[in-house]
């Protein structure tokens, strides 16, 4: 017999013992939660359940296998009937038995090509996007139409949430959306988003097929229960409702941790775990709060992020790991810019390398552009790296067609780039371009002529190319025979903008983003060829001879992850929580669950960076940054315990003195004429009734209380959330042109501010009290 009692620790023994009825188990990061359901299932079968009677839902199929198979070594002995996989591996077990009434002679369920395929069939029945090279691509189509589905929403609310730049083809999407459903009927074929549904819609329409399969699995259990969406809670429930123990009950248990839900924007919800007591009367819920990863110092850290939650379960993470030396595992550094901070972090990674494998050491960060500087440092350094989530920045097309015309002003025999700057021209195709660029290097000006006039965006763009090469760039009093890098790049980027939304109609404003990165990459550069060079030089990554390697990594993808030492970058409002997560409480809070996992990540050390500006290439310089407020909130831990360090002129870091840690800290860069702080930025945030959920203290285990701190936390306001949104202004809200215009605006997250500069054609520079200047788009403003 196995010893359950020694094996496990008592929350552990007591999740992996109860049977009856529903149980739900809040496992925090790193609490054993496999070794917890490894053991129920070994528990069951020990007091005689057949193996045939249970359900195991996971999410990917290596999940279900590594339980099964672990159990069995357990038990020793093969762990044979149990049913286990993803819930749309089960889907499809039970639809094959039972086809939905349209499709009598059998289904098949389409891969990702015969998707593409059927989409494409039916845009062009439908005569979509004809010519208009604006449309999104079928792979982007096929993801909004998922997006949609499993989100429960219109395609309209998908795109006005998450891609507005394609607002205007909402119709059309809508159209294709419904005819790629009739193809899918009319041929008998399911895509992956369909098994769920229909295999729902079999159990609504046909009570006995529920009955059988519900009377079949008499104990069920469901891993990475936050993870779900909509329709997966709902198959829980109805597979649930005819086992023992009556209506809305049953033998389920649900694993999961609330406080890692972030994966809304793939369906799940949070809700789902939140509501399982209502959705299952009876409910006992248990804690694993005991963590086996992390040192304690780490684990406060998180536990700080979550008592400032406005729900959720109340849990304290704790370990009897400890530091193994004198230094404070948790540091936070305050770089005066996120260009230093790419050095700094690049040092802290080379320190780290002294003590541990480089496959200990992570570098995580909100979205896939916040590393561009750190790769290039890394580069520089000659410290290998491995980056998921994202491409490493250099592979990006666009960054690639940018930088093809630096590479042309600095070398014009470079056959390369011409090619690619020629094949950014319509009509333009690998022959034409070789035959222009033997062309240009004779010096055959009657020939270049001639294609000139037959291609004007080709000339535009040779044009330029030689401006640049001539030093008569866009700023007069440029430096060395190609102007200053930043000078080179953004005349190149101004340039490009125009053509981006035909070549990445999908996803340009994403990529533009990125760009703007490129321009404050060069900011920091006196020499074009050397920038060049800098990006080009690949790390001394292996691809796949076993070499270890540093990762860089967004948090989505760390999840489940765990290093020794982890370093979390740019923590600052704008960038974590991102600048569309502070609209919405609901969205602002999954920032905070996001937040939660990074820390989570590490094992002995975690470094946070806070850096105190930003480099904006719209307001051609620094603009000050506030630190995240996951960071304002943390409570003072004591240098034994956080060891925060700054950041002085001259790239040295000192161990901090002065203001307390979770205050704004900005350097200062001065106000324009006019700006003074009119002191009522508090009367200018208000809560939103209509988005912020009501709190639950107070209604016992169901209610889900607001969690209590595991230590004393500063007291401060209630956080007030932004008021309610209005009607946003047309994008083409006109800028101010004389200075006396200039007046006061409002913004729905940093309130009322003063109008410093308008910068044609859509954007203003606002200095709003407490926060600092700040470059916004008119569309995003309401004016006085």
């Amino acid at each position: 017999m196995i010893d359950y009692a020694r094996d496990l620790n008592p929350a552990q023994y007591k999740a992996a013992t109860t049977l009856e009825g529903p149980v739900l188990v809040i496992a925090g990061a790193g609490s054993g939660k496999t070794r917890t359901i490894v053991h129920r299932l070994a528990w069951l079968v020990e007091r005689g359940w057949p193996a045939h009677s249970m359900l195991l839902l996971t999410f990917t199929r290596k999940a279900a296998h590594e339980m099964l198979q672990r159990a069995s070594l357990l038990l020793g002995q093969h762990l044979t009937g149990v049913q286990g996989g993803t819930f749309h591996g089960f889907a499809f077990s039970v639809l094959r038995q039972t086809p939905p009434s349209w499709a009598p002679h059998g289904l098949c369920v389409m891969d990702a090509a015969d998707s593409a395929a059927a989409i494409q069939q039916c845009r062009e029945e439908l005569g979509i996007g004809k010519g208009d090279r604006s449309f999104p691509k079928v792979q982007t189509v096929i993801g909004l139409l998922s997006k949609a589905r499993n989100k429960e929403l219109d395609i309209d609310a998908v795109l006005r949430r998450e891609a507005q730049h394609l607002l205007p083809h909402a119709a059309d999407l809508f159209r294709l959306g419904e005819a790629y459903v009739a193809y899918r009927r009319q041929h008998g074929l399911l895509d992956y988003d369909d098994l769920l549904f229909e295999l729902e819609r079999l159990f609504v329409e046909r009570p006995d097929v529920l009955a059988r399969q519900s009377g079949r699995f008499r104990q069920i259990l469901v891993d990475e229960y936050q993870d779900t969406n909509k329709v997966q809670a709902r198959l829980v429930r109805l597979l649930a409702r005819g086992a023992p123990g009556g209506e809305g009950g049953g033998n389920v248990m649900a694993v999961g941790d609330d406080a890692q839900s972030i994966y809304a924007f793939r369906g799940a919800t949070v809700q789902n775990i939140l509501t399982f007591p209502d959705m299952f009367p009876g409910t006992r819920i248990v804690r694993l709060e005991e963590n086996y990863r992390s040192v304690q110092p780490v684990l406060d850290v998180a536990n700080a992020l979550l008592a400032n939650a406005p729900e959720g379960y109340r849990k304290s993470l704790f370990s009897h790991r400890m530091p193994d030396d004198n230094e404070p595992p948790v540091r936070l550094y305050r770089p005066l810019s996120d260009l230093t901070q790419a050095k700094i972090a690049a040092a802290r990674v080379e320190e780290l390398l002294h003590s541990r494998p480089a496959d200990e050491i992570a570098v995580l960060f909100r979205a896939g552009y916040q590393s561009y500087h750190l790769e290039v440092e890394l580069n520089k350094r000659g410290v290998a790296f491995r980056k998921y989530g994202g491409l490493r920045y250099t592979e990006a097309a666009h960054v690639k067609d940018v930088l093809a015309f630096a590479r042309l002003v600095v070398n014009p025999l470079d056959l390369p780039s011409f090619e690619r700057v020629a094949a950014l021209t319509r009509g333009i195709g690998p022959k034409t371009a070789r035959k222009l660029y033997d062309a240009a290097v004779r010096g055959d000006e009657a020939a270049f002529a001639k294609a000139s006039a037959k291609y004007q965006d080709f000339a535009a763009d040779m044009a330029l190319i030689g401006k640049l090469r001539a030093g008569i760039g866009p700023a007069p009093g440029s430096a060395g025979p190609d102007g200053a890098p930043a000078r080179v790049i953004n005349a190149i980027l101004e340039n490009y903008r125009p053509r981006m939304d035909v070549l990445f109609p999908d996803d340009w404003p994403r990529r533009w983003q990125g760009l703007e990165e490129l321009g404050a990459m060069a900011a920091t550069y006196d020499d074009t060829a050397l920038f060049i060079a800098d990006l080009s030089l690949e790390s001394p990554d292996a691809d796949d001879d076993g070499e270890r390697t540093v990762t860089l990594s967004t948090v989505h993808s760390a999840k489940g992850l765990e290093w020794s030492a982890v370093l979390l970058l740019d923590l600052v409002e704008d960038r974590f929580p991102s600048r569309h997560a502070l609209a919405r409480p609901d969205d602002f809070e999954e920032e905070r669950r996001l937040m939660y996992v990074a820390c989570t990540r590490a094992k002995d050390s975690l470094d946070l960076f806070v850096p105190a500006a930003l480099f904006s290439r719209a307001g051609g310089g620094l603009e000050p940054a506030t630190p995240s407020p996951f960071i304002r909130e943390l409570p003072d831990f004591g240098e034994a315990r956080l060891l925060e360090l700054r950041e002085m002129y001259g790239g040295v870091l000192a161990r901090a003195s002065g203001p307390p840690r979770f205050a704004p800290l900005r350097p200062d860069f001065g106000l324009g004429p006019g700006d003074e702080d009119d002191g009522d930025d508090a009367d200018d945030d208000q809560r939103d009734e209509d988005e912020r959920r009501e709190a639950s203290a107070g209604q016992g285990e169901a209610g889900i209380p607001r969690p209590a701190p595991a230590f004393p936390v500063p007291s401060r306001p209630a956080p007030a959330w932004p008021e309610p949104a209005r009607p946003e202004p047309a994008l083409a809200v006109r800028a101010p042109e004389r200075a006396a215009e200039l007046g006061f605006c409002r913004h729905k997250i940093f309130g009322r501010g003063k109008i410093v500069e308008a910068l044609p054609p859509d954007k203003y520079r606002v200095n709003f009290p407490g926060m600092g200047l700040k470059v916004i788009l008119a569309a995003y403003l309401t004016l006085e």
